[in-house]
């Protein structure tokens, strides 16, 4: 009953539900998921753009008010607060993701802190293998351990060689999807 009616909203999917009184269908009405990206930089762009095609809500963060442009980013909710600040009042959940794309560890490690604090089924981090070693050594030192710190996918997306702020923004959505959705094997498998 409740537990498989849980699921069905976790797995954001419309079920058929054995209950003591028969076959019930549980319809998932849900809000769009979110995700937070912390930078407002070159890769940003392509990324909210995609996002909102996937129907993600993108909510761009970054204090340099510099970047965090409405002419950069149009019709995108955008916040100039520090992160940290900024994920505590907007509060990430189990239906959302955060990428954290500046490279600049003041801007990005507490924003990663609060999601690694948070429900979020994704988190991502830009940066090479040196730097991702780097901030999971700042990140331990902040009290988490390995298996929290492995919640953070970094460097960030699947890799497939991309190079151009479109093609990394790709794969950054995709390992997104990859880690939110069960596996099974060919494109639209699920719905078979």
């Amino acid at each position: 009953g409740l537990g498989a009616m849980r699921d069905a909203l976790r797995a954001d999917r419309n079920r058929l539900i054995e209950t003591p009184e028969g076959r019930v269908f549980v319809q998932v009405f849900s809000p769009p998921r979110r995700c937070f990206v912390i930078g407002a930089v070159h890769i940003a762009q392509p990324l909210v753009g995609i996002l909102s095609l996937a129907d993600y809500q993108a909510i761009v963060i970054d204090p340099r008010e510099s970047f965090a442009t409405e002419a950069r980013f149009p019709d995108f909710e955008l916040s100039t607060e520090w992160p940290d600040e900024a994920l505590e009042r907007l509060k990430p959940d189990h239906r959302s993701a955060v990428v954290t794309l500046t490279h600049d560890p003041k801007l990005d490690d507490p924003a990663l802190a609060v999601a690694l604090r948070s429900e979020c089924f994704y988190i991502g981090a830009l940066g090479s293998r040196k730097t991702q070693a780097q901030r999971r050594d700042r990140m331990k030192a902040q009290g988490f351990g390995e298996s929290e710190l492995d919640r953070i996918h970094g460097p960030v997306g699947l890799d497939i060689g991309a190079l151009s702020p479109a093609e990394i923004a790709i794969p950054i959505i995709a390992q997104a999807i990859d880690v939110l959705r069960p596996k099974t094997k060919g494109v639209g498998a699920r719905a078979a």
